[in-house]
């Protein structure tokens, strides 16, 4: 029952994360790899393959909520796009662990910028 439940349950709060636009596909990756014990390549397939039905119900309610920028939507996905293939091609092309220590001071990065931000409340 433990090996259903605790996945099915940070899968449920990182989707709540992730509508929310809080990095839900981050905190599942940090979950699955220092957590649950899935290798690193593993866990960013998974978040990918995660990653799709979330941004799409996401993509949903902004829209119908009237919040997204059609000029700036235009202006930056082909560039978001370019960028995600060149990055995955690279991920691909070069050993993992080069990535580990850029990767953990970004985290780390991001999240005192989250945290300092006075927005945020």
């Amino acid at each position: 029952m433990k090996d259903i439940l605790l996945p099915m349950l940070v899968g449920c709060l990182t989707g709540i994360l992730s509508a929310w636009g809080v990095g839900g596909g981050t905190l599942l990756l940090l979950i699955m790899t220092l957590v649950l014990g899935v290798d690193q390549t593993t866990a960013r397939g998974i978040n990918l393959l995660y990653f799709l039905p979330t941004a799409a119900a996401g993509l949903i309610c902004h829209r119908k909520n009237g919040l997204l920028d059609r000029d700036l939507i235009r202006q930056t996905v082909p560039w978001g796009l370019l960028s995600a293939a060149a990055a995955a091609w690279l991920a691909t092309a070069v050993d993992p662990s080069l990535f580990r220590r850029p990767f953990g001071v970004f985290l780390l990065i991001a999240g005192l910028m989250t945290l300092l931000k006075k927005d945020h409340i």
